[in-house]
């Protein structure tokens, strides 16, 4: 099976993330997205909105449910942090030695890929998948290893979500079902304030 892994905090996750993870596991060759939850990104690291990393595993479990061709990843919960993209991506070639797996990354990641440890191992060992982010437009890449798929783009971010729930914002309809009620339920990103 062809595996794509998707990497990214999920503080918290929500439509956006979820529709493309949809989108690309439907609409390219790989059989399933995982979602990789990381604990602490090299580049962003010290962000004190990260709220627990157990907290965003159950909100992925909510938003996946038993979606077929999506699944989570929690290995670098488990990992020294920072965790890289390359020590997760080794691990589960030799954890899933059937299976190969591509790194998915949005066009905002692929303009600093350079700066990712062992960038070129990721493209020549494993292959990177480029979404379009607004505001990063892709243009052409001529690297082997690096596909690029014109997946819808969602201008939403987390940072979005979290601001607007502080808010008292109804993020209702911008969440996977599920979600919302669950961070209202445990007062989560200020609804409880």
């Amino acid at each position: 099976m062809i595996i794509g892994v998707l990497g990214g905090s999920f503080n918290p996750v929500h439509i956006g993330h979820m529709m493309l993870a949809s989108y690309i596991q439907q609409f390219t060759d790989l059989d399933e997205v995982w979602l990789s939850l990381s604990p602490l990104n090299p580049l962003k690291a010290g962000s004190d909105e990260l709220i627990p990393d157990l907290i965003r595993l159950k909100m992925l479990e909510l938003a996946i449910g038993n979606t077929s061709g999506l699944n989570i990843c929690d290995y670098e919960l488990s990992m020294p942090r920072p965790s890289y993209t390359i020590n997760t991506l080794h691990y589960l070639a030799k954890r899933y030695p059937r299976h190969n797996f591509k790194l998915i990354i949005g066009s905002d990641n692929w303009k600093i890929f350079d700066q990712w440890k062992d960038h070129e191992a990721i493209i020549s060992e494993f292959g990177v998948i480029v979404y379009p982010r607004p505001g990063y437009p892709v243009g052409t890449i001529y690297d082997d290893g690096v596909d690029v798929v014109n997946a819808p783009m969602a201008d939403i971010s987390s940072t979005f979500i979290r601001k607007a729930l502080a808010r008292g914002w109804n993020m209702n309809y911008f969440l996977p079902q599920g979600v919302y009620d669950y961070i209202i339920k445990n007062n989560l990103y200020g609804t409880g304030s």
